[in-house]
């Protein structure tokens, strides 16, 4: 982000806050946190949580000097790439969280929060991912601390699982009604038996997100296949409508007579956020998602350039979700009329998001191994006194 902050004291995003919209970094890095990136956007634009990223995090371990001794000191412990990628990780989080503590201390436990990844391969097993959830929030050791659980079939018994354990939860990847409702069921039953243990319900939070960006890329690039007008006159609507879609819900939801006892318990609501909010047409807004996106409890994550974009200007025009469901009914019907099939889509991008994750980690393991491997090398060279070629062997994985 820029040098341009503004003088002490004055939120540039502080029009969008008080909408109701919570802005999030998305894409936290260690550099972030030494160069005091996030220390001026938490005190000077308004930023009010952050998300972890594995691609981000992969590519900053590669590049930034920032990881160097950290992966010094984890070439000399025996330890396994699990253990190092979670202890790497943690690292970040464990500083996001305290550059974030005076927001969730201002709202109550409402913002300030840090949303870390795990693992994806774990949560096709429930007991794997809430043991893994729970080794990760221990080395953090932060209470405005999170775990990201994909919203897939096996995930939604994971999440239910977790938050019955009293373990804060960030519901990813979700495109559809379908899976939103069953990712509010999974929250509201896993909040259930949170209380029936005896938890305190209300240091339990939860979001869910909608990656819009995703979403619309993928109806557009189909729309523009069909290249009718009609077709071509819903450009950029899909996503939007889907968000106005899960705020109906989420407002139906938590306003029924269930929900009003446990928030009475102390519950909160699961929060809506929009990811993904990057615009990669130059012939659009950068700030597109961010205006467009607006209403009361919900939270809009965005990168750096996406957060300056919004530092500078942004042309809010009020609720832009509330009372817009029947509009957002209407585009999806025209859409389903054009062939375009929203569940399918839903499928579809839901499994790409898997690949992706996947893939990302497996960067992230093989970023942290060559960390450690190098700096390995360099202090058995140290040791020996020495500038030839090393023959140890790569650190082993679990």
């Amino acid at each position: 982000m820029s040098d341009r902050l503004g003088p002490p004291g004055v939120l540039e995003l502080d029009e969008l806050v008080a909408e109701g919209v919570s802005p999030w970094l998305d894409g936290l890095s260690r550099g972030h946190l030494a160069s005091g990136c996030l220390t001026r956007l938490v005190a000077h634009t308004g930023v009010r949580g952050a998300t972890s990223d594995p691609a981000a995090l992969a590519a900053a371990v590669e590049t930034e000097d920032a990881y160097r001794e950290q992966l010094a000191g984890l070439a000399s412990d025996d330890i396994c790439a699990a253990d190092a990628v979670r202890a790497v990780s943690a690292y970040d989080v464990r500083w996001a969280c305290d550059e974030l503590r005076p927001v969730y201390r201002a709202t109550r436990g409402l913002d300030g929060m840090v949303s870390m990844d795990l693992d994806p391969s774990l949560a096709c097993d429930v007991e794997s991912a809430v043991a893994e959830a729970e080794r990760a929030l221990r080395a953090v050791s932060r209470p405005n601390a999170m775990v990201k659980l994909p919203a897939t079939a096996e995930g939604i018994a994971a999440i239910r699982e977790c938050i019955g354990e009293g373990i804060p939860v960030h519901v990813t990847a979700v495109f559809s009604v379908s899976r939103y409702r069953q990712a509010l069921e999974a929250y509201v039953e896993g909040i259930q038996r949170a209380l029936a243990g005896g938890r305190r319900l209300s240091t339990l939070s939860s979001v869910v997100s909608l990656p819009v960006g995703l979403l619309d890329a993928e109806v557009d690039a189909r729309l523009e296949e069909l290249g009718t007008p009609d077709a071509l006159a819903l450009r950029g609507e899909a996503a939007v409508a889907r968000a106005r879609h899960f705020y109906q819900i989420h407002d139906d939801w938590f306003g029924d007579t269930q929900w009003r006892a446990l928030a009475a318990a102390g519950g909160h609501p699961q929060r809506l956020m929009w990811t993904a909010t990057t615009v990669t047409d130059p012939s659009s807004s950068p700030t597109r998602y961010v205006e467009r996106l607006v209403t009361w409890g919900t939270i809009s994550t965005m990168t750096l350039p996406t957060l300056d974009a919004a530092a500078r200007r942004l042309a809010l025009c009020g609720d832009t979700l509330m009372g817009h469901h029947r509009a957002a009914h209407e585009v999806w019907s025209r859409l389903e009329r054009l062939g375009i099939n929203g569940d399918e889509i839903a499928r579809k991008l839901e499994a790409e998001s898997m690949k992706r994750l996947a893939a990302a980690w497996s960067d992230l393991y093989a970023a942290v191994d060559a960390g450690r491997h190098t700096a390995h090398r360099t202090q058995s060279t140290r040791r020996r006194g020495c500038t030839g070629n090393s023959t140890e062997k790569p650190l082993s994985t679990c």
